[in-house]
């Protein structure tokens, strides 16, 4: 928690922190987590989540600035000032460019990129948003797609005033079935699990 108390003392807020939609956990999600408190307070989670998206963005298409970011042998003065130039240059709000400043100062801009993914967990969590991904051994049909998310939709698994998001994932591995993660949740149908499962069965028999 050391993290989320610099970060919020150092944007000068009140030391009331607000509480996630979610519990992350690690060094990268409590960094998120002091990035989510700082914008529902000082300004909004959206507007963060867009301004670090940029970040990231720059870091996937640029590969200089990510040697930059994942570079130990950098000063903080030099880091501070890698994170001031970006932040001007990508235009970013105020919330955003202290939290980049205090990577640099703590020497964590190599996480910025799992530090954006759990920030990206937060801001669906704050939005209502749900995601489920589905595995299976190539693309679904539409109308598939269609009926899972309706009965993903209805079950307990999102919940009353939630929005689902679907996303389809090929593994040619799981050899057929299904595999179905819903936040924290998973149901396994694949026929890769079922060969699993039989294969323990017959060693414990045997």
């Amino acid at each position: 928690m050391f993290a989320s108390r610099l970060f919020v003392r150092s944007l000068a807020t009140s030391s009331k922190v607000v509480k996630p939609p979610i519990q992350l956990f690690g060094v990268d999600g409590t960094y998120a987590n002091a990035l989510y408190s700082a914008s529902v307070k000082e300004s909004s989670v959206d507007k963060s989540f867009q301004a670090l998206t940029k970040v990231n963005e720059l870091i996937e298409k640029d590969a200089k600035v990510r040697e930059v970011f994942s570079s130990p042998a950098l000063t903080k003065d030099d880091r501070t000032t890698v994170t001031k130039t970006i932040a001007s240059s990508l235009k970013l709000d105020g919330t955003t460019s202290n939290f980049l400043n205090v990577l640099a100062e703590n020497n964590r801009l190599g996480d910025l990129q799992a530090i954006y993914k759990n920030f990206s967990k937060l801001t669906d969590a704050h939005n209502g948003v749900v995601e489920a991904r589905i595995t299976s051994v190539k693309p679904l049909e539409s109308k598939i797609l269609k009926r899972l998310q309706t009965a993903i939709t209805k079950s307990s698994f999102v919940g009353p005033e939630k929005t689902l998001r679907v996303n389809n994932d090929v593994n040619p591995e799981i050899l057929g079935g299904l595999i179905v993660e819903v936040g924290d949740k998973t149901v396994d149908l694949s026929i890769a699990s079922k060969v699993s499962k039989l294969n323990n069965s017959l060693k414990e028999a045997l």
